[in-house]
């Protein structure tokens, strides 16, 4: 997959999941050859990635969230 389809797959921005591969959080691969880096990733990897729960760490809970809690 491509870096795009990859994050519209995991629902997070491109420049996210490319943080992520260049942290070995998710496995992707480079192109050589290109000017930039061109990343690819397969379906595997990133399903694998989501079964980890460091790679994609929970949000805290908002303030509306605590107080609705306590109402």
């Amino acid at each position: 997959m491509t870096a795009e389809e990859a994050a519209a797959y995991l629902k997070v921005r491109v420049r996210t999941l490319q943080l992520w591969a260049r942290q070995n959080k998710i496995r992707g691969f480079v192109l050589s050859g290109n000017a930039r880096h061109v990343w690819r990733f397969r379906r595997e990897d990133l399903d694998a990635a989501l079964m980890e729960s460091s790679v994609l760490p929970s949000l805290p809970p908002s303030v509306r969230f605590a107080e609705q809690e306590a109402v």
